[in-house]
């Protein structure tokens, strides 16, 4: 009886390891199951924005969630937004400067929270 509750035991967690490793490859925001089309940038020129801004985001967890988060800023005229992932930060880069309320309102309406955001320039 003992060895058959430690065979159920193993194969739980088995599963589990699993299901989490299939979770970390495919997207922990459900991008698994649905395409996300990425915003792409025309102007991709670093000279032509003399603005900066680095924004720590949490939350971001897999290249589903980087995509969804460049989008959400890439829609603003002006922007050109690269995210590092491994970091957690958001570089933002703006021909004009962007209020730092419409930046976070962006992040946080695609899903994500803003834990802080440094000016560069």
């Amino acid at each position: 009886m003992e060895v058959i509750i430690l065979i159920i035991i193993v194969l739980i967690c088995i599963y589990s390891i699993k299901s989490y490793m299939k979770k970390l490859q495919n997207g922990c925001c459900g991008g698994e199951t649905e395409s996300i089309k990425k915003v792409r940038v025309k102007d991709k020129n670093l000279s032509h924005y003399p603005y900066e801004i680095k924004i720590r985001v949490n939350g971001m967890t897999c290249s589903h969630c980087k995509i969804r988060v460049e989008n959400a800023l890439n829609i603003l005229d002006g922007v050109f937004a690269k995210v590092n992932l491994d970091a957690g930060i958001v570089t933002v880069h703006m021909k004009n400067k962007i209020s730092e309320d419409i930046l976070k309102k962006a992040i946080i309406e695609a899903g994500y929270q803003v834990q802080n955001i440094n000016f560069e320039h």
